[in-house]
């Protein structure tokens, strides 16, 4: 592995899970803002990484600003409708034609603008972490992923128990700053109904969106030359 991908790894694999797990275990009360503060940071630091010495590196932020904004704003639309998100859907996309460590910004930084109107809490960084996570592994499998349809909807829809088990993890470690396994098994049957919703919402979505958006993202980058160190 060469220094960047190193460094990525380290950021996104190491250092921000250990800051979520430390923020829900140490960290109390409104402490969580300075978590997804650090969160939104680290998630940024590989992306800005790799624009060193790079042309086109506003195009490339714009991109992502657009594409992090159309993830939120699908997230409003469908607040209506509990556990019925696009978010992970086109973070997933945004990750196979971008990269992984694209897609974990993507993920990340739209949980935490998403919840100034959903609402901010402890729960936040855990979003960030999951939705970042899912991001970054669609982008190590995205060879696989773009060429077969059925796996793109078989790891959307493994995506969303990714998700609502990582969530239960937060609900288990904030009850008391312990991870309990007999809660936590809890939890997880308590919230089969949210995750199903998570699964097939997840599939749909990345059916109806991966052709449009992943079409005007080759185009972009064969274009103008973009994102072209993956």
């Amino acid at each position: 592995m060469n220094k960047k991908k190193i460094f990525v790894f380290l950021v996104l694999l190491l250092f921000i899970p250990a800051i979520v797990i430390l923020g829900a275990t140490v960290f109390r009360e409104k402490n969580y803002a300075f978590v997804s503060l650090a969160v939104a940071l680290l998630s940024c630091a590989p992306v800005l990484y790799s624009f060193e010495k790079r042309e086109n590196t506003g195009t490339e932020i714009t991109t992502l600003a657009i594409l992090t904004a159309v993830s939120v704003t699908g997230r409003f639309v469908f607040a209506f409708l509990p556990g019925i998100k696009p978010v992970t859907a086109i973070t997933v996309i945004s990750a196979l034609y971008l990269g992984g460590e694209y897609g974990f910004v993507i993920g990340s930084l739209s949980a935490v603008i998403s919840n100034f109107y959903f609402g901010q809490g402890p729960w936040t960084p855990f979003q960030m972490l999951s939705w970042g996570l899912i991001g970054l592994l669609a982008g190590c499998l995205s060879k696989p992923l773009k060429k077969n349809k059925f796996l793109l909807c078989l790891f959307s829809g493994a995506a969303g128990i990714v998700y609502s088990m990582t969530m239960d993890i937060w609900t288990v470690i904030w009850a008391d700053n312990t991870f309990n396994v007999s809660r936590y098994l809890a939890a997880v049957i308590t919230s089969l109904p949210t995750m199903a919703g998570y699964v097939i919402s997840n599939i749909i979505f990345v059916i109806i969106l991966s052709k449009p958006i992943g079409e005007k993202l080759e185009r972009i980058k064969n274009k103008y030359g973009l994102f072209n160190t993956h």
